[in-house]
């Protein structure tokens, strides 16, 4: 008897081919897979869709309240006077 490794191999290819023959594959087992795979699919796609409205309307409405509590003075983005209104030529110009 050897020993070597293709004696090894040789055993474990004639178990698992053994095996291999009384597996029965069930006929629907196809189907069933698909449509547990599209059912998980439609909910991942469900879930996106919520959470993306979830982060709009929330935004939204972050917005809608920083809008609504701000000031009524306006802001004053310089500290400057404004220069005054002149209709004079500019220097330099005819």
């Amino acid at each position: 008897m050897t020993t070597g490794p293709s004696s090894t191999e040789d055993q474990l290819r004639a178990v698992l081919s053994i095996l291999a023959d009384n597996v029965e594959a069930a006929p629907d087992a196809y189907r069933k897979v698909q449509g547990e795979w599209r059912r998980r699919e439609r909910r991942r796609r469900l879930t996106l869709a919520i959470l993306i409205a979830v982060v709009f309307a929330v935004a939204d409405i972050a917005g809608l309240w920083a809008l609504n509590h701000s000031p009524d003075q306006p802001h004053i983005v310089f500290n400057e006077p404004a220069p005054p209104l002149s209709h004079a030529p500019l220097p330099g110009r005819p």
